[in-house]
């Protein structure tokens, strides 16, 4: 079962914007999907840089 999905509407710089866009066509995924991958592993990196 795929993990549920919420849809948001942000807003990007455009030199940001254009730079995630090749970067995802780049690893053959969509910006959404890239993004989200971003995302991921910058959580990821700040609980491991919390002390607990």
């Amino acid at each position: 079962m795929r993990p549920l999905k919420t849809k948001v509407s942000i807003t990007i710089d455009e030199d940001v914007i254009e730079k995630i866009r090749r970067l995802a066509e780049d690893d053959d995924r969509s910006v959404s999907q890239f993004i989200n991958i971003i995302l991921k592993d910058y959580i990821r990196n700040q609980e491991d840089l919390d002390p607990v």
